[in-house]
């Protein structure tokens, strides 16, 4: 009987060590290397659909700053409890304006053709209207939503400080027959 108790005894410490272990490599992975977030709403259609799950390197913000083309995860500027997904259109220094649907990049007109649709137009919000230029602050980023007419942005809201960035997305997990390595342009 005695050798019976033991033998559970052994399997149910090793069952809660394995836990453990499990969970603390888990949550330094969540705190300090990936994190999961779901997307919500159409705002980055066709690319990302509604309640995807995509993995995002927090840790890579240590070493790198965000670019353009890049796909970053942020703090929403109106309400820091929500977490806002969009491209990167220009960096800090950039000078960006939007005309007649498209949009320009320090007098060029951008092309987003790698992960927009040609037919796709750009229009002007409250804080970037049409027509109008602004200059990236430092620290900051200029993003948009891959679906211009149903994203809030950049356009509406200004800029996004480097601090509000959580992190650069890298891979789609779910559902997973949508399973797919984000790409950048």
């Amino acid at each position: 009987m005695m050798f019976i108790l033991r033998k559970i005894y052994t399997f149910l410490v090793d069952i809660v060590e394995t836990l453990l272990l499990a969970a603390a490599a888990f949550l330094v992975i969540y705190v300090f290397l990936f994190r999961p977030f779901q997307v919500n709403g159409a705002s980055m259609y066709p690319n990302f659909t509604d309640r995807e799950y995509i993995l995002t390197n927090i840790i890579s913000l240590n070493f790198e700053k965000p670019k353009k083309g890049e796909v970053i995860v942020f703090k929403s500027p109106q309400d820091e409890e929500k977490d806002f997904i969009k491209r990167v259109i220009a960096v800090p220094g950039d000078k960006i304006y939007i005309k007649d649907g498209s949009v320009f990049l320090n007098g060029h007109m951008l092309d987003e053709s790698k992960y927009l649709k040609s037919d796709v137009r750009t229009y002007g919000g409250s804080f970037l209207k049409e027509g109008k230029e602004v200059e990236v602050p430092l620290e900051n980023y200029f993003v948009m939503g891959d679906n211009r007419s149903y994203s809030s942005d950049s356009r509406e809201w200004s800029f996004v400080p480097l601090k509000s960035v959580i992190g650069k997305s890298f891979f789609v997990y779910w559902p997973l027959g949508e399973m797919r390595v984000v790409k950048t342009p």
